[in-house]
């Protein structure tokens, strides 16, 4: 068989047909969701399905915050969707790394536009950064996971994740950071000498500090989450 036979090609793609994980990787890309139930995932994910889903579109901010924000900053980043059904779900996202994660009743915070995909029995809300507002256009909305469970949650490129620990905290740039402990609470610093260096935004450098004990995860490229208008 030639190597560039569309056979070829067809045997090289093809999917993975004898993993039955609720969550698997078919490649670093691209998350096959085994549905038998329902399932949150980022509006926009589906790439493709096998099987009866029904998609129902819902906005993250449905959990009673949502009265309180204008719609101008509910963007992509900010949307989730329902699938229901059984059937093979294909999600991705604008071709970014993607990180399989299991909660066992401990608690992570994700960036809401690096939010893939996550099962229903996890418990989660939504953390709104107001001091983000002005340098992270989309990205000021995270959502805090816990319980157990597994999450999808995507990245640009590989991962890199920092230790925190008490007394010695870690800095990140807010655009390239995408999650962190569920314990942790991060505060915000401004630091106009760094401005050129640190941050994409209003003339001065935000950063997001973090201290205590847990982790942070960040990602070598400055995210810039476009929001709708209107």
């Amino acid at each position: 068989m030639s190597r560039y036979s569309i056979d070829e090609f067809i045997r090289s793609t093809a999917q993975d047909a004898s993993a039955n994980d609720y969550f698997q990787l078919e490649n670093d890309r691209m998350l096959e969701v085994n549905l038998d139930s329902m399932v949150w995932m980022k509006a926009g994910a589906m790439v493709a399905y096998v099987g009866q889903i029904k998609f129902t579109r819902e906005g993250l901010l449905d959990q009673g915050l949502g009265s309180l924000l204008k719609r101008s900053v509910t963007g992509e980043g900010a949307k989730l969707t329902k699938a229901e059904g059984r059937g093979r779900l294909y999600l991705a996202d604008s071709g970014k790394t993607i990180n399989i994660l299991e909660l066992k009743g401990d608690s992570i915070v994700v960036n809401g536009s690096d939010l893939l995909a996550f099962e229903p029995t996890i418990q989660w809300q939504i953390k709104m950064m107001k001091k983000l507002a002005a340098v992270v256009s989309g990205g000021f909305f995270n959502v805090q996971l816990s319980g157990s469970g597994l999450i999808a949650i995507t990245t640009h490129f590989e991962p890199l994740t920092l230790a925190v620990k008490p007394g010695q905290p870690v800095r990140t740039d807010p655009n390239a950071t995408v999650a962190w402990s569920g314990n942790l609470q991060p505060q915000f610093k401004t630091d106009v000498s760094l401005k050129s260096f640190f941050g994409r935004g209003s003339g001065e450098s935000i950063q997001m500090e973090f201290d205590g004990d847990g982790f942070v995860v960040v990602q070598p490229y400055e995210e810039v989450v476009h929001v709708s208008a209107g």
